[in-house]
This record gives C-alpha cells, structure tokens and sequence, in this order.
C-alpha cells in the first residue's frame, strides 16, 4: 500500500514526543554577592537567563555568635548599608526568579552546636531574611524565597536539625525554599545527612575541585558515574554546579560546546535533572558562560 501524504509530519511529531519525554527542560542557578563588580541584583535577574539567584553569603553564626552577612562589595551590613537591597529581591521575584539566602561559604565562622542552638539559627533566619519580623532584617523587608547551604566548614552535626527547623516555617503559609551546594564526593561530609532528610527542593552539586568527579579534559566519565550516585541517592532535584569560567575554580572548567554536546543530552533524560548552577555572576559576566548554554539546559 502506498504511504499516504500525512504519515511522514505524523513519524516526525511522535519522534519530537518521544524526545521530550525523555528530556527535561532545567534552569540555571547563579551566586551574587561576592564581587562588587558584578552588577546589582536587579540587573543580574533583569538578564532573564537565571530562574534562581543565591545572595552570597551569611559567614558568620551558630555557637551564640552574632550572625553577619558579608556582601564583598556591594554594600556593608555591619553600618546597616544593606537595607536597599530589597527593593532588588522584589524585582527579581517579580520576574519570577527565586531568592535565596547562601549561608556558609569557603571563609567565615559558622557551626551548629546543639539541636537548640539549629533551632535558634533558624529562628534568626525566619525573623530577619524569611517571613518573620524583626528590627534589625540586614536585607529590609523583603521576604526570600528561602536557604541556601554552602557548608564548607565547622561542625559536621545538626545541619539535618536546621533543615527540618526551616522547613517547618512552610506551615505558616509560604513555602520556605531550601537548596544546597555539596561537593560531588558522595556522601558529602558535611551535608550528608541533612540531605536525607528529604526537605531539600533543589541540590546543585559541585562538580568543581574535585578531580575524582568531575570533568577533566576529555573524560566526562568521572562526572557521569558521580551525577549518577547522586540522582540515585538523593530526592531532590539534582543541578550539575560547575564554575562560569576557568579563572572561578581550581579546577573542573567544562567547555561550554563539551556541556551542550556530551554531557547534558545525558543528564537531562533523569527525571530528577534540574538545570546548572554556575559560580559566579562576576565570573558569568566575564565569559558568558550562561548565554551560550542557556538554550540547551
């Protein structure tokens, strides 16, 4: 019998169907805070390539320590310098990118202590960053999205106990987003097993200064085996964290036409896939790393 006219757009449209059941569509995630040459806030989110911004970071808490918050450049908290930053986060949700508050950080001094003293972390971060009140918010009034984890440092116990405290805060009527930035080493030391605890929404994952799993030139194996530790391992929806430029880590640079061709098409048919997060704006900007990927995340 001969093929009729319509068959060939039909073959076609249950190919595409198939292809996009089988790949997810992600965001990317970028880190503000640490580069006063980077940009504000509102300009960073009015470049429409970010779905989340991470304000980074609040080095310093835990352990009775009066929390502070260090923006590099873009403003001092300490003469209360950073108020008007949240006419920015107001923009930036606005235009529906997600805010979060990174706490943590490479330099800084934070620990937990106890369960007590995790339930005071997050009382602090409720009141002065959430959907709390206080005298004294560092940001203003605006409420974020929610708590980013970048726990490099210090204690090893009670981060599970902060994660289960601020997610509790979702009961009292908007949703308290959290996300965190482990390194690729599984479990990690740090956030293992908060983790686990399932109250993570997004984890991006550092696949950067790690030599056992990350890129290295030419071999995506490493990177591969480890995603898919982690996609097993953890419910949350999983980002490939990885460094905007190679000036911005030590080591686990991908070239953007390596990402797009050898290692998304993989990574995006896990269901758990979330996107790519990118340190940092300062570094974004500097190679526009996220313009020439943005369209195969």
């Amino acid at each position: 019998m001969a093929r009729t006219p319509q068959s060939t757009p039909l073959l076609i449209s249950l190919s595409v169907l198939a292809f996009l059941q089988t790949t997810n569509a992600g965001g990317i995630a970028i880190y503000w805070g640490q580069n006063g040459n980077e940009g504000t806030l509102t300009q960073t989110c009015n470049t429409g390539k970010y779905s989340y911004v991470n304000i980074a970071f609040l080095n310093k808490f835990g352990n009775s320590q009066t929390p502070e918050i260090n923006l590099a450049g873009h403003c001092d908290s300490a003469s209360n310098g950073c108020t008007s930053v949240s006419t920015d986060i107001s923009n930036c949700q606005s235009q529906g990118v997600k805010v979060m508050l990174s706490i943590g950080g490479a330099i800084g001094s934070y620990s937990l202590s106890s369960s007590d003293d995790a339930q005071n972390v997050a009382n602090y971060l409720w009141n002065n960053f959430l959907g709390g009140r206080s005298s004294s918010r560092p940001l203003g009034d605006a409420v974020l999205d929610g708590i980013d984890f970048v726990i490099l440092l210090g204690s090893t116990q009670y981060w599970d106990d902060l994660a289960r405290a601020l997610s509790g805060f979702s009961q009292r009527g908007r949703k308290v987003y959290l996300t965190a930035a482990p390194q690729c080493p599984f479990p990690d030391k740090f956030m293992g097993t908060a983790l686990n605890t399932g109250r993570f929404d997004n984890v991006w994952v550092q696949f950067y200064n790690n030599p056992p799993c990350q890129y290295t030139s030419g071999n995506t194996t490493n990177l591969l085996n480890s995603w898919n530790r982690w996609t097993s391992s953890i419910n949350s929806r999983i980002f490939l964290g990885l460094p905007a430029a190679s000036a911005a880590a030590g080591s686990g640079f991908i070239p953007p036409n390596v990402l797009t061709s050898q290692i998304l098409p993989v990574i995006k048919t896990s269901p758990k896939y979330g996107g790519v997060m990118l340190w940092s704006k300062y570094y974004d900007d500097q190679s526009g790393y996220s313009s020439t990927i943005k369209s195969s995340v």
